[in-house]
C-alpha cells in the first residue's frame, strides 16, 4: 500500500510502499523506479543550444555527447545559485528537469539570455520524471548510460510502475553526499560551498564565474556542506531549515534528512567554514556527528578521495 508524503515540497509523492528497506535494496540493484512527478521538465532546442548553455552556466556543454547526463547551475553576477537543470541531450534537444515551481523562472531566464542565438526554451508539462535505479533513461531514440545519483534522470510520458518511494531515494542521495538545490541550499549558496557540484572549473567565463574562480584559487569558502549522522535512538528527524548548534552558537542550517537502511538517520547541512571538522552538533534537539564532504580550504568535494 502506497503511503504518501503529506507535507513539504514533495507532498503528494509516494513516501514508501510499506517496506522502505526492501525498496532501498531494490534501488541499489538498478531496478527500482521512483516517480518524481512534481519535478518540472524544460526542453531547450536550437542548433546553438549547447554553445548557449556552455556560455551562461557553470557546466561544460561543448563536448556533451548524446545520452550523457549532466547537471548545470545558473548563477547571479555575485555567484549565488539561482537556477538548476539536470538533463541529457539527444542530439536534437536538451531535455532537463528542475525543482517544483522553478520551471517558469528558468525558462524566462534562458529566453532572456539568448539574445541573437538560435535557441528556445519551453516547458514540457506533458512529460513526467521517473528515476530508475542508477540508470539514466532519456527520450526515445537517445542512448542511456550509467550515472551516479547526481545525474540519473528519466524523461518519459509512459506511466511506469513506481515501486520505490522517496524515502529510499532521498536516503541514497544523502548518503552519496549529493545536495538537492533549493532544499540543501539557500539564496546565499555558492557552488564552492557544496563541493562545486554541477560546476566545471576548466571552461571560459560565465555569469558568477569570477566568484567561483576567486574562492577556488584563494580558498576559504564561507560555508561547507556536511553529512550529519544523527542520534538513532530518537524517532524524529530534524525539520528542514533548523539551526545546527555548536554549544550555544548557531553555526549552520540543516537541509534534507532521511533514515538510511544501513547508516541510520542522516542529513545534509551547511556549516560555517571555520567550524572544526571534528565538532559535534545538536540539530533540532538531536545530537549529530559530522562527516566532511567539502574541503574547507578550497571547496572541493572530498568524498571521492576519502572513500
Amino acid at each position: 500500500m502506497a503511503v504518501l508524503l503529506e507535507e513539504g515540497i514533495d507532498a503528494g509523492l509516494v513516501w514508501h510502499y510499506g517496506n522502505p528497506v526492501a525498496e532501498a535494496r531494490l534501488m541499489e540493484t538498478g531496478k527500482g523506479i521512483v516517480a518524481l512527478g512534481n519535478r518540472e521538465i524544460v526542453e531547450i532546442t536550437g542548433e546553438e543550444r549547447l554553445q548557449f548553455l556552455h556560455l551562461i552556466s557553470t557546466q561544460h556543454f561543448e563536448q556533451l555527447q548524446p545520452g550523457q547526463a549532466t547537471t548545470a547551475l545558473f548563477l547571479s553576477p555575485h555567484g549565488h545559485i539561482e537556477h538548476v537543470l539536470h538533463g541529457v541531450d539527444d542530439g536534437t534537444s536538451f531535455m532537463a528537469w528542475t525543482e517544483p515551481g522553478r520551471a517558469d523562472a528558468i525558462v524566462s531566464h534562458l529566453n532572456r539570455m539568448r539574445f541573437a542565438m538560435r535557441v528556445e526554451a519551453v516547458r514540457r508539462d506533458d512529460l513526467r520524471l521517473h528515476w530508475v535505479g542508477h540508470q539514466a533513461w532519456v527520450p526515445e531514440g537517445a542512448r542511456t548510460r550509467d550515472s551516479d545519483l547526481g545525474g540519473s534522470e528519466v524523461f518519459s510520458p509512459v506511466e511506469l510502475e513506481a515501486n520505490v518511494g522517496t524515502w529510499a531515494y532521498d536516503a541514497a542521495r544523502i548518503a552519496a553526499g549529493v545536495p538537492r538545490i533549493f532544499v540543501d541550499t539557500d539564496h546565499r549558496t555558492i557552488p564552492n560551498e557544496i563541493g562545486l557540484y554541477g560546476t566545471h572549473l576548466n571552461k571560459g567565463c560565465y555569469p558568477g564565474q569570477e566568484t567561483v574562480g576567486k574562492i577556488h584559487t584563494l580558498g576559504r569558502p564561507p560555508r561547507r556542506l556536511v553529512q550529519l549522522h544523527l542520534d538513532g535512538s530518537l524517532v524524529s528527524l530534524p525539520a528542514q531549515g533548523s539551526e545546527i548548534m555548536l554549544g550555544e552558537r548557531a553555526v549552520g542550517i540543516v537541509g534534507s534528512s532521511a533514515r538510511h537502511h544501513e547508516l541510520g538517520p542522516i542529513a545534509l547541512g551547511l556549516v560555517k567554514r571555520n567550524v572544526e571538522t571534528s565538532a559535534e552538533f545538536v540539530v533540532d534537539g538531536i545530537p549529530a556527528a559530522q562527516e566532511v564532504l567539502v574541503d574547507p580550504d578550497v571547496g572541493l568535494h572530498v568524498r571521492p578521495v576519502l572513500r
